[in-house]
């Protein structure tokens, strides 16, 4: 494929994972084909700087897609050689997985993800693989169901990766999407239920919520 890219200089870099984080958010709330002159705005940079990182939007579109996964790729395999288990391991990384949101931009921007692209492939199979690993694992230590796949894990943090409607506030949604993915993890698991993070919201709360900002 040519030259190899050399690396870049740390603003460069810095500048990158700014406009990633940004489009990130963006597809996920506005599609992909949301305007690219949002995700430079809201990463703080020009929009010349992010043409020039990324030329046109399909290159921007394969590289949050393989961002994503190399995060995703990079958390299941720390998980899995820093957790003294198999199951805290799925447990840590089924949390870190809503914090990098893929399961929220995927589904955005699955007709637009090249599947055919080797590096995108060989990323995407190697997460995969290291997840099956883990949840066998678990699975022969008696700590998780045996009936539980692979892809019941996967599709349920696409649910909880999906924003709330309504106008609750995006950190107090994040919020909560750790909550219910521990209420799942305890019907994952067996023994006494683990204690439950994030906001304990009751409907009058939520009905506050709805009623916007206190002017």
């Amino acid at each position: 494929m040519g030259m190899k890219q050399r690396p870049l200089r740390a603003d460069a870099r810095d500048n990158r994972d700014r406009i990633l984080a940004a489009a990130r958010e963006v597809f996920v709330e506005q599609g992909p084909g949301a305007p690219l002159e949002e995700i430079s705005r809201r990463a703080g940079t020009g929009i010349a700087t992010l043409y020039r990182r990324f030329p046109d939007r399909r290159t921007l579109t394969r590289a949050v897609a393989l961002d994503a996964l190399e995060r995703t790729r990079d958390e299941v395999k720390r998980a899995r050689d820093e957790e003294e288990t198999a199951f805290a391991a799925l447990v840590r990384y089924m949390h870190r997985v809503l914090d990098i949101r893929i399961g929220a931009v995927f589904p955005v921007l699955l007709d637009q993800i090249p599947f055919d692209d080797e590096e995108i492939a060989a990323t995407r199979e190697e997460g995969v693989a290291v997840m099956q690993e883990i949840v066998a694992a678990a699975q022969k230590d008696g700590d998780l169901r045996p009936d539980v796949t692979h892809g019941d894990v996967g599709m349920l943090l696409v649910r909880l990766s999906r924003p709330l409607p309504g106008p609750l506030p995006k950190e107090t949604g994040e919020e909560l999407a750790h909550r219910h993915l521990d209420l799942l993890i305890d019907g994952l698991r067996g023994g006494r239920p683990g204690e439950l993070g994030g906001p304990a919201l009751t409907f009058d709360d939520l009905r506050s919520l709805g009623d916007g900002p206190e002017r």
